[in-house]
């Protein structure tokens, strides 16, 4: 058992060194060392769930392992136990592995995000083409997390929520624009031009005909730059201005609303 043909991803398990240590071999290796009734929490269930992460918890190798109290939880060099005040039905099951339901995976990291972060995978979870739970749902966990870590992130959060978003940094982007005061901000707005083309603004302030667009690495490409060329220009000729914010303007966030605040005061009421 301790020949170097074999490693060991958690204590007690032994897997042969050919094999893949991807995030999914670990959460299954770290269940097998735990009690039955154990399950994947917290950051870990959220990877399990797809929901967007900061790098730094997307590539932690520690496994989240939850366990219903007064149960001990399982430790151990890449574990993180904990035990939890938690209903079976608080508990689902994701690619065979049990893990909590969106909800309390929601509440449970937000101690560790940023509002930005958190609303951002709020945003993911009741994204209006693919939701995995609903706003009500999550306002009636945000009420049963009353006096837990988190809890006024969590209400601050429920009130910047937008099914419409389509990207982490587009619900970033949003959030710095509304916590800023500015008012009327519309996620993905469809817009027609006069020449009958269709488009969807990332964010749009329509009573001052202003779009606001994250710029993503995807739009780096040439294909991309040209399309977004010909787009702009459309929009402007319809008197639209167009903003474009990339992951550098976000780092300066003060900055970039003082930015926008200069083109909007230029901007009649329409």
């Amino acid at each position: 058992m301790r020949g170097t043909d074999l490693v060991r991803p958690v204590r007690g398990v032994y897997l042969s060194r050919t094999t893949d240590l991807d995030f999914s071999t670990r959460c299954r290796a770290a269940l097998l060392v735990a009690s039955p009734d154990a399950f994947l929490s917290a950051a870990t269930a959220a990877r399990v769930i797809g929901i967007p992460l900061p790098a730094r918890l997307q590539k932690s190798t520690t496994v989240d392992v939850g366990v219903p109290a007064p149960a001990s939880p399982p430790e151990g060099r890449g574990l993180r136990g904990h035990c939890l005040e938690i209903e079976e039905s608080e508990i689902t099951t994701v690619d065979g592995m049990r893990a909590t339901t969106p909800e309390e995976t929601w509440c449970s990291i937000a101690s560790r995000l940023s509002l930005t972060e958190l609303v951002a995978a709020g945003d993911f979870l009741i994204h209006h083409a693919a939701p995995l739970t609903t706003m009500e749902a999550l306002e009636l966990r945000v009420r049963a997390w009353r006096g837990k870590r988190g809890v006024r992130r969590l209400r601050h959060a429920l009130g910047l929520l937008n099914p419409r978003s389509e990207s982490p940094k587009e619900s970033e982007l949003r959030v710095v624009l509304v916590e800023s005061g500015i008012q009327g901000v519309e996620a993905n707005f469809p817009v027609v031009t006069s020449g009958g083309y269709r488009y969807r603004a990332d964010l749009a302030i329509p009573a001052r005909k202003l779009i606001v667009e994250y710029q993503s690495a995807f739009h780096e490409t040439p294909e991309a730059f040209r399309a977004d060329m010909t787009r702009i220009s459309r929009l402007e000729a319809d008197q639209w201005k167009v903003i474009q914010v990339n992951k550098e303007d976000l780092r300066d966030p003060f900055e970039l609303v003082a930015r926008i605040r200069r083109v909007l005061h230029s901007r009649p009421h329409s």
